[in-house]
C-alpha cells in the first residue's frame, strides 16, 4: 500500500493543479468579459429648451420651504399650525398646478397632500411620486453653520433642516409639475404626487391615509418612486465614479421585549441565579452569534455586479464572480458596521432595565432588541434563530413591534420600469453608475405595498462621506446645484413616463 502513496500524492497534487487552473481560467475569462448594466442616454444640458434653472425666483421657493418648522416629534405629536402654514404656501407658490383643470389634490389626513395629474391615455396605468412634508427635530442649533430654519444660502449651498430630507424632492417634483404645466404639455401618463405629513414618525396619519384612499378606489400604479438613496461619490469602494444607488427593498424591523423573572429579596442572601444575571447571558448569546450572513442572496450582490465593470482590477474580479467569492466578500463586510447592516440581519441591544435598590435583588429584568431584517428572511425566521440561540426556557420573548422586509422590487434590463428610472438619473448624471441595493432603515413607501410591485426609493442628489452625517444631522444643507438636478430628474421623469414602459430614451430632440 505505501509503494502506491507517491503515485497517489503525485495525482491529487496534480488533480489540485488542474482545478486551480481551471477556476483561474473561469475567472479571468469572466472578469475580463462581464457584462455591463449601464446605459448612455442623451445628458440633460443647461443649452436644452427644456432645462430647469435653479433661478432665483425657485430658490426663494425652495428657501422659503425650508423656513416652515414642519416638525415631527414622536407618533401624533408634530406641529400642526406649521403644516397648515406650509400646505397654504405650497397652494400659492405653485398657481399653475393650482389652476389648472388636469389637476386634482385633495388634503387627506388633514395635511397630508394628493395630487393627481390627468394624462391624456387613459389606457396606460399611472404612477407616483412621493415625499413628504415634516422633519426630524433640531440638534446642537447652537453649532449649526446657519439658523436650521433659515434656507439661508451661504457659498452655493442651501442651509436647513429638510433640504436633503425631503423637502428637496417636495419642492423639486412641484417645480417639474409646474414647468411642464406652464409649458402647455399634458402627460399621457396619469400622475399622482403623494406627500405624507408625519414620515418621521412611521406615517400612520400621512401615508398610510394616502394609501387607504388609493386601495379603496381600486388604483394600481406602475410604479412608485419615493425619497431614498443617493448618487454616491466615493460611497463605493473600488469605483472613481459616482454611483446613483437605487434601493429595490427595506430591511424590515422587529422589536423583541426579553424578560426573566427570579427571586428576588435581600442582597444578603442571594440565590444561585439572579434575573439579571440570567438576562445578561441571553443578550450575550446573541451579541456573541450574530444572524448568518445572506450576502449573495439579495440585491446587495447585485449592487457590485451593476458597477463591476467600472471597478479597479482587484475589486472588479471579486464582483465579477461573487459565484466564488462571495463568502470572502461577505467576512469583509462583517468587519464594519455600515456594510454588516447589508448582508445580514443585524442585533442592536437597545435597552436592559433592572434593579429597584442598590441593596435589594431585582426579582425581573427586561432588555429589548432591535433587529434589522434582511430582504430575504422573515420575521418568524429571527425569532427562531434568537430562541435558538439563547436556549434558555426562563427568558421569555415578546414581539413589540414588527414589520416585515419590503418586497423585492424589479430591477434590471428586464424590468421596463427600473430601465426608464436609470435612463432618467444617467440623463441627469452622466458620470454616474446606476445599481440597485435596498435601503437599511424605511420610508413612507411601507404604506403603498399593495398598490404597486415596482416601488424604488432614490434621492436624485450627489452626496460624499463627509455628507452622510448631516442626513438628520447637523448641518443639512443641499447645494443649488444639486436642486437644479433635483428638478431636472423629476422633469425628465415624468416626460419619460410619456412613454410605454418600454426600453427607450427621451430626447431633448422630442418636442413637447
Amino acid at each position: 500500500m505505501w509503494t502506491n502513496l507517491p503515485r497517489v500524492l503525485t495525482l491529487v497534487v496534480r488533480g489540485f493543479a488542474l482545478t486551480l487552473a481551471v477556476l483561474t481560467t473561469v475567472v479571468v475569462i469572466r472578469t475580463l468579459t462581464f457584462p455591463s448594466y449601464q446605459t448612455s442616454p442623451p445628458e440633460c444640458k443647461t443649452t436644452d429648451p427644456d432645462f430647469i434653472p435653479a433661478d432665483e425666483e425657485r430658490l426663494a421657493r425652495f428657501t422659503s420651504a425650508i423656513q416652515f418648522q414642519t416638525v415631527s416629534y414622536e407618533r401624533g405629536v408634530g406641529t400642526p399650525q406649521e403644516l397648515l402654514k406650509f400646505v397654504r404656501f405650497i397652494q400659492e407658490s405653485f398657481p399653475t398646478i393650482h389652476s389648472s383643470p388636469l389637476v386634482r389634490r385633495e388634503v387627506v389626513g388633514n395635511y397630508s397632500l394628493l395630487y393627481r395629474v390627468e394624462g391624456s391615455d387613459a389606457s396606460l396605468e399611472p404612477y407616483m411620486l412621493a415625499s413628504h412634508l415634516d422633519v426630524v427635530p433640531i440638534t446642537q442649533e447652537a453649532s449649526w453653520e446657519a439658523p436650521p430654519f433659515s434656507g439661508e444660502v451661504q457659498d452655493g449651498y442651501i442651509y436647513g433642516r429638510g433640504t436633503i430630507d425631503a423637502k428637496h424632492s417636495l419642492m423639486g417634483s412641484l417645480e417639474a409639475v409646474e414647468f411642464l404645466l406652464s409649458r402647455g404639455h399634458q402627460p399621457k401618463r396619469t400622475l399622482y404626487l403623494a406627500f405624507g405629513h408625519d414620515e418621521e414618525t412611521g406615517g400612520h396619519f400621512g401615508a398610510k391615509v394616502i394609501g387607504d384612499v388609493l386601495t379603496e378606489r381600486g388604483e394600481k400604479i406602475a410604479f412608485i418612486l419615493d425619497e431614498g438613496t443617493p448618487v454616491g461619490d466615493g460611497l463605493v469602494p473600488g469605483v472613481s465614479k459616482p454611483v446613483a444607488m437605487v434601493s429595490v427593498s427595506e430591511k424590515g424591523i422587529v422589536g423583541v421585549k426579553l424578560k426573566v423573572q427570579a427571586e428576588g429579596g435581600h442582597g444578603s442572601m442571594p440565590a444561585r441565579k439572579s434575573a439579571i444575571g440570567i438576562l445578561a447571558r441571553a443578550v450575550q448569546k446573541l451579541e456573541d452569534n450574530p444572524h448568518p450572513s445572506m450576502f449573495g442572496t439579495g440585491p446587495e450582490a447585485r449592487m457590485l455586479e451593476y458597477v463591476a465593470t467600472e471597478m479597479t482590477l482587484p475589486y472588479r474580479m471579486l464582483a465579477s464572480n461573487l459565484w466564488l467569492f462571495s463568502p470572502l466578500v461577505a467576512w469583509v463586510y462583517a468587519k464594519k458596521p455600515q456594510t454588516n447592516a447589508f448582508a445580514r440581519t443585524t442585533t442592536a441591544l437597545t435597552s436592559f432595565t433592572a434593579g429597584v435598590k442598590d441593596n435589594v435583588i431585582a426579582p425581573e429584568a427586561e432588555a429589548v432588541v432591535d433587529h434589522r431584517i434582511h430582504p430575504m428572511q422573515t420575521v418568524e425566521e429571527v425569532l427562531e434563530f434568537d430562541r435558538k440561540v439563547i436556549d434558555d426556557a426562563r427568558v421569555m420573548l415578546e414581539v413589540k413591534g414588527s414589520l416585515p422586509p419590503s418586497p423585492v422590487s424589479p430591477h434590471g434590463k428586464d424590468s421596463p420600469t427600473y430601465t426608464v428610472l436609470q435612463e432618467t438619473i444617467q440623463q441627469i448624471f452622466p458620470d454616474a453608475l446606476v445599481a440597485p441595493t435596498f435601503m437599511v432603515a424605511n420610508t413612507d413607501t411601507r404604506h403603498y405595498w399593495n398598490l404597486s410591485s415596482a416601488i424604488y426609493r432614490f434621492n436624485p442628489y450627489v452626496m460624499t462621506p463627509s455628507d452622510l452625517p448631516r442626513f438628520h444631522g447637523l448641518n443639512e444643507r443641499i447645494s443649488v446645484g444639486n436642486y437644479e438636478r433635483v428638478m431636472n430628474f423629476y422633469y425628465h421623469l415624468i416626460v419619460n413616463m410619456d412613454k410605454p414602459l418600454e426600453v427607450k430614451r427621451h430626447g431633448h430632440e422630442d418636442e413637447l
